[in-house]
Formats: C-alpha cells, sequence, structure tokens
C-alpha cells in the first residue's frame, strides 16, 4: 500500500479559540500554536481561522519516495498539479473541495495499547468484588487518534476518482456502485468516505476512542455541557461495524466518537469475502446500524449548509 496513514487534518473556523478549547477539555493536548494532539501521536487536529467553518487541510503519510512520484503521476493525469520537495513532501490541491493536501514519506506514530477493563459476561467473571471502570474513573477517557473523515459533495464520482485513482485510496464498500464510496489507507475499514452532498463540504470526522464505555462517558460530559450537540447515538454501524456517537463541536461540524472499527489486513480475503460495490442496489439497502438509533435526514444535510455553500461561490470553489 503506498499511502500508509491518516495523520491530521485542519480545521477552519470563524472562532479557533473556542473549538481548540473544547478539545481541551475533552482531554487533547495543545501541542503548538493551533495544533492538537492526542496521548501518542502530537498532531491530530489543527484549527485555524476562517470564513466559514471547513476543512482546510489534509496530511497523509505514504512509505517510499517512490510512492509520490507515483502518486504526482496518477493526479497529474487527471489535471492536478502537485509539487513535491526534497524528495519526501508532496503538495497539491484538492480539485473539488479546495484544501490543501500533503503527503509525507512517514508513517502514523503506533498508540499504546488501551487500559484493559475487566469485564462480567454470561459464565466468564473477570471482576470480582469491585465497580466497572466507568463507574469510578474520575473523568471521561480522552480521544486517541484521529481514525476517518467523511466528504459530501454534488462531484461525488470527480471527488471518488480523484481520491482513489489518483491518490490511492482503497475501496472498503460502495454504495449503489459508487454513490458513496468508504476507502482506506490504514487498516481501518474506512478512513475516508464520499458521499453526495448539496455542496462540497466536511460532513464530519472521527476520533477512536477506547471502547463503548469511553464513548458513553464522553459523549455524555459534551451533552451536559451543551444541550444541542447531540446528533445521533449511541450505536453500532453495519458497514464497518463501529460503534458510533455523532456530536456537534462548537463550531457547528459534526464529530463522531467511535470504538471497534473492522480491521483489514489481508485486501485479497475482504475484497472476496466482504468487499461490496453494490449495497443498496436489488437486495435493498444495507442498514445504516444494526442495532441503535438511524441517522436523521439532517445528518446529511446540516442546517448551516447553504451558508458553506455560499461561502465557498463566494471565494469561487463552486
Amino acid at each position: 500500500m503506498a499511502l500508509n496513514g491518516l495523520l491530521d487534518i485542519e480545521l477552519s473556523v470563524p472562532d479557533p479559540t473556542g473549538l481548540m478549547e473544547f478539545w481541551e477539555r475533552r482531554g487533547m493536548r495543545r501541542t503548538g500554536d493551533g495544533v492538537l494532539g492526542t496521548a501518542d501521536r502530537d498532531v491530530q487536529l489543527r484549527v485555524t481561522e476562517g470564513t466559514h467553518r471547513h476543512m482546510s487541510a489534509l496530511h497523509l503519510s505514504c512509505e517510499t519516495e517512490a510512492d509520490l512520484g507515483a502518486i504526482a503521476g496518477r493526479i497529474g493525469a487527471q489535471g492536478v498539479d502537485a509539487t513535491i520537495t526534497d524528495g519526501a513532501t508532496l503538495t497539491c490541491t484538492d480539485p473539488i473541495f479546495g484544501h490543501r493536501i500533503v503527503v509525507d514519506v512517514t508513517a502514523p506514530h503506533p498508540l499504546s495499547p488501551a487500559q484493559a477493563r475487566a469485564w462480567n459476561s454470561p459464565g466468564a467473571t473477570g471482576r470480582l468484588n469491585a465497580r466497572a471502570d466507568a463507574t469510578v474513573e474520575p473523568a471521561p477517557r480522552a480521544p486517541r487518534r484521529l481514525g476517518h473523515f467523511v466528504l459530501g459533495t454534488p462531484k461525488f464520482a470527480e471527488a471518488t476518482a480523484f481520491y482513489f485513482d489518483g491518490l490511492g485510496f482503497k475501496v472498503s464498500d460502495q454504495i449503489l456502485n459508487g454513490i458513496a464510496t468508504f476507502g482506506r489507507i490504514e487498516s481501518d475499514h474506512h478512513n475516508l468516505l464520499i458521499q453526495p452532498g448539496p455542496t462540497s463540504y466536511i460532513n464530519h470526522y472521527a476520533m477512536e476512542m477506547d471502547d463503548m464505555d469511553a464513548i458513553g462517558t464522553a459523549g455524555q460530559a459534551i451533552v451536559a455541557e451543551r444541550e444541542d450537540a447531540g446528533v445521533v447515538g449511541v450505536g453500532r454501524h453495519f458497514l464497518g461495524s463501529n460503534v458510533f456517537w455523532y456530536l456537534k463541536d462548537p463550531a457547528g461540524t459534526m464529530f463522531e466518537l467511535f470504538s471497534d472499527i473492522d480491521q483489514i489486513t489481508d485486501d485479497e480475503a475482504w475484497e472476496r469475502d466482504h468487499c461490496r460495490r453494490d449495497w443498496g442496489g436489488s437486495d435493498g439497502p444495507a442498514p445504516v446500524s444494526v442495532w441503535g438509533p438511524k441517522e436523521p435526514p439532517e445528518f446529511f444535510t446540516p442546517a448551516d449548509i447553504a451558508e458553506i455553500g455560499a461561502a465557498r461561490e463566494a471565494l469561487g470553489l463552486d
């Protein structure tokens, strides 16, 4: 695999201080000017000031310097210019969304294992004479890493071609033969989803948590802080299998707290046994969730989507 990591994203918002402080209250660390990291990774989210909320930069990694040349060649054939600096960094501009893309020859820093919890289940008692960890922890556990992001656009075919045929994301599953495409560059089922939208925008970004208790306690603290923060959850997705809770950050961007996502380490086995390009075809749509609530209509069309569209038009992006 040429691309091998989702390193970080940059979010541009009218009030960067409010967004930085929000994630600091969630346990993320301010590791630089406008930079937030986690315990294992110093850079996960970058925050800068912008006229409207949007993703302004995407930072990926790849395995070798030769991979940079291959990526430059593929996106160049699509009419996208790229610059390679010192043989180790490629930069270009996303032709649909307009954000900056940086690809470095490196890989994400590994995560330390989550602190194990003792569980009691039928026939197996792993916790005796003690309360569950979640009942006695002094504060919600912090996010572990940025896991994926979701982009919506009316130009979903062009965007899919750029990210998959150009940059090199691998298809994990598709809805209606390409109406929406889940893609990966790490072992997670998806690091990216491209889906239709009324304008080009970031639908949500996702932070991995240790487990369902970590999702529940962190999400509950967020809703207690802002009653309007909740969007949908808790539940378990079908595609990706991850447990989810979707909420809104102070800038109005939806984010997901997730855990227990499918891991794909054998591409051939996944392609043969699990990958489908036609979910939503003759067999009917794949269920959004195995259990839990279904996404509401505003999940796909945020309340401020017209404002985002107008801002993009003013910048000459649409």
